[in-house]
């Protein structure tokens, strides 16, 4: 018993330096990349000697993935959450939308690393993402899609290819910020990012959400209402994170997310 309780203070400040390094390590990738980032300035800013990182992990590629699978992780199950309420398909629909929408604004830090698995990807080359579509983003894929088709079949929204449902609600927030520069240019908005801005935009959304999707439109509108009453925009975005990113800047700009019944799955 002794031994056991006089381990644990031992236990968890490891993990209190497992899970710093994780941290340094998310702003250090996001903001380098996995070949520009350096171990020295991760371990730096997470205050501990370069050598205990490779305690904790193998190499830099491990580091990595196991600070993309933390961030990954963590957003996954706050969105599972989400599609998990007590409240009608509809609704749960409703608010993952305000959370996507607040996540892109807000969790850059995530967005940049998974843009830049992507590009990864795409170039067939090695990436972290494959696995985390497994473990991660296709039961969450998966779980919104049950919750449009639930939305469906119940008679509540209106009767589409279900899988339409779900671009529907993340398409406009994606093509938001992929597109406030051209939108800044033409003079549609002045400041895209500017709290007042993105008020707006989440609020009429959600409204026009409440308008297409629901069978019955007034009460389309009243769950929209609610909605934004009890999830108000948050001023403060992530520490980690240096702001909203736009298709103007490669490396930083936010995924384009939404799944069919074959895809990955939002991110």
């Amino acid at each position: 018993m002794t031994t056991s309780n006089s381990s644990r203070p031992q236990t968890e400040r490891a993990d209190q330096t497992r899970a710093r390094i994780l941290d340094a390590a998310l702003v250090e990738f996001s903001s380098n990349g996995l070949a520009g980032a350096r171990t020295e300035r991760i371990a730096e800013a997470a205050g501990v000697n370069k050598a205990l990182i490779y305690y904790y992990f193998q190499g830099k590629d491990d580091l990595y993935a196991a600070a993309l699978e933390s961030v990954a992780a963590r957003i996954s199950a706050a969105s599972m959450q989400v599609l998990a309420l007590e409240c009608s398909a509809g609704e749960r629909l409703l608010r993952f939308t305000l959370n996507h929408f607040d996540r892109i604004y807000s969790q850059t830090v995530f967005q940049n690393l998974m843009q830049q698995e992507m590009i990864r990807f795409r170039k067939g080359e090695s990436n972290v993402i494959s696995p985390l579509v497994e473990k991660l983003f296709r039961p969450l894929g998966e779980k919104m899609f049950g919750v449009a088709v639930e939305g469906i079949r119940s008679g509540e929204l209106i009767p589409v290819e279900s899988s339409q449902v779900m671009y529907a609600v993340l398409g406009p927030n994606v093509f938001y910020f992929l597109s406030a520069p051209m939108m800044r240019l033409i003079g549609v908005e002045t400041d895209p990012f500017a709290p007042s801005a993105l008020r707006f935009r989440r609020k009429a959304a959600i409204e026009y959400l409440g308008q297409a999707l629901f069978v019955d439109r007034d009460y389309g509108a009243a769950v929209a209402a609610r909605v934004l009453e009890s999830m108000p925009m948050s001023e403060a975005p992530d520490t980690q994170s240096a702001g909203p990113m736009s298709i103007a800047e490669p490396m930083h700009q936010p995924l384009g997310e939404g799944m069919g019944r074959g895809g990955s799955g939002p991110h």
